[in-house]
């Protein structure tokens, strides 16, 4: 079953034109990774499916819904609702503590619940680091929190934005192995990245260039996971 469908997707941004005629289906289950060089598309492409831009023109199928031309206010409530976020910049609130940052994204989907909270965080393994604020927690731990506060509302896609950027090795393996975990599980993951051996664990690499896919690459785990 497909969960995301790009048709014809282009986008301009005035006379730059950011993506081009871009076709792709992802299914549920499916861990797929996205590369390119600084301004192949890849963030343009990144903000249409995360709800977070529309396209100039084509179509975008969500969970079998048409999100492109909906009005700001219902792809926020897609976003809340159906996308778990995880940015390279961690984006966590410095007073709030891991659990009450993960709590957070309870709250603009329905209500906080603290031990739905600890236990997102212990699925990531930070269960002992709940109450410690970001200044806290290492760079690895941090990213940990986000995929923690981007789970607690069980979306329909995990959505990452260089996920392993600002990480050294050991904790990239940390990270790479919780994804490898959530797919496992059945999650549906696309996974931005200009990195080669990150992008590689997915089942299939589309390559952006100058706009467009310029190829697709099947990697080792092809088949989606039910």
């Amino acid at each position: 079953m497909d969960l995301l469908e790009l048709r014809d997707i282009s986008k301009a941004y005035g006379n730059l034109k950011a993506l081009r005629d871009v076709n792709l289906t992802v299914k549920q289950g499916e861990w797929l990774a996205i590369m390119g060089p600084s301004g192949s598309g890849k963030t343009t492409m990144m903000n249409i499916i995360g709800c977070m831009d529309k396209p100039s023109t084509g179509t975008v199928f969500l969970d079998g819904v048409n999100i492109s031309r909906e009005s700001d206010r219902n792809l926020t409530a897609t976003r809340r609702d159906k996308i778990g976020l995880i940015f390279q910049q961690f984006h966590l609130v410095n007073y709030l503590t891991a659990l009450e940052n993960v709590m957070v994204a309870q709250y603009y989907h329905s209500l906080p619940d603290e031990k739905e909270a600890m236990e997102a965080l212990d699925r990531v393994g930070l269960a002992g680091r709940a109450k410690h604020l970001p200044s806290q927690l290492s760079g690895g731990e941090q990213q940990r929190v986000c995929i923690a506060r981007a789970l607690i509302n069980y979306p329909k896609l995990i959505l990452a934005d260089e996920p392993t950027g600002n990480l050294d090795e050991a904790n990239e393996n940390i990270v790479i192995g919780i994804f490898k975990k959530l797919h496992a599980e059945g999650s549906t993951i696309i996974v931005v990245t200009h990195d080669p051996e990150v992008a590689g664990d997915a089942g299939r690499t589309v390559v952006l260039e100058h706009g467009r896919i310029a190829r697709i690459v099947k990697n080792k785990e092809a088949e989606p996971h039910d």
